[in-house]
C-alpha cells in the first residue's frame, strides 16, 4: 500500500491517498505524533506474539508444520500463519484489530475515513481466502488474540490429527 498524490489546484499540494483495492481510494491516515507513527511501524507483519506463542505450544505436542508457506487458489495467493501441508489445515493467528474481532476490535476515533474501510476489508479478505482455501479442500482455523490459547492448539491438534488420519487412510 503506497500513498499518492491526487491532483489539486495547481500550486497546492496534492493531498496523499491511498488505494485499498478493488476501487477503494483514501485519503491517506496523518499520524497524530511521532509514538503513532512509531506505533504502525511496529506492527509486524508475521512473528506477532500470537503466532510464535502458538507454534511453540503446536511443537511442543509433536506437531510439525510450515510458517507463512504461499498457498495459491486461481488468483489468491495467501500465506496462512501456520500450515499443515499434509493434512491441508491453514491455520491464521488474527489480531482482534486488524481482522474485525465482534467483541474486541476498536476502530480509531482518528482518520475514520481511512481506518474502517480498510479494517472492512481486511474483513473481506478474510472472507474471501476461507471461501477460497475451502473450496480447495483445506480446512482453515482462525485463532482470535483474545482466545484460550491452550483450547486453540487443542482444536487445532484435533483437526490436524484427523485429518491426517483421514489422509492416510486414502
Amino acid at each position: 500500500m503506497t500513498a499518492k498524490p491526487v491532483a489539486g489546484p495547481p500550486g497546492a499540494a496534492a493531498p496523499l491517498t491511498v488505494n485499498l483495492g478493488g476501487g477503494v481510494i483514501v485519503p491517506y491516515p496523518e499520524p497524530k505524533d511521532e509514538a503513532a507513527t512509531k506505533i504502525g511501524k511496529a506492527n509486524r507483519r508475521k512473528d506477532t506474539k500470537l503466532e510464535v506463542r502458538l507454534r511453540s505450544a503446536l511443537h511442543r505436542r509433536g506437531l510439525r508444520f510450515r510458517k507463512d508457506h504461499l498457498l495459491r487458489s486461481g488468483d489468491l495467493r495467501v500465506r496462512p500463519d501456520i500450515v499443515f501441508s499434509r493434512a491441508r489445515v491453514a491455520v491464521f493467528a488474527d489480531g482482534c484489530f486488524w481482522h474485525g474481532c465482534p467483541e474486541h476490535q476498536h476502530v480509531p476515533q482518528r482518520n475514520q475515513s481511512y481506518w474502517v474501510p480498510k479494517l472492512q476489508k481486511n474483513v473481506e479478505r478474510d472472507r474471501r481466502v476461507d471461501a477460497a482455501l475451502t473450496q480447495q479442500g483445506w480446512e482453515v482455523i482462525r485463532v482470535w488474540e483474545h482466545a484460550d490459547l491452550e483450547g486453540s492448539v487443542d482444536l487445532v491438534e484435533q483437526v490436524v490429527r484427523k485429518r491426517a488420519g483421514e489422509r492416510a487412510r486414502r
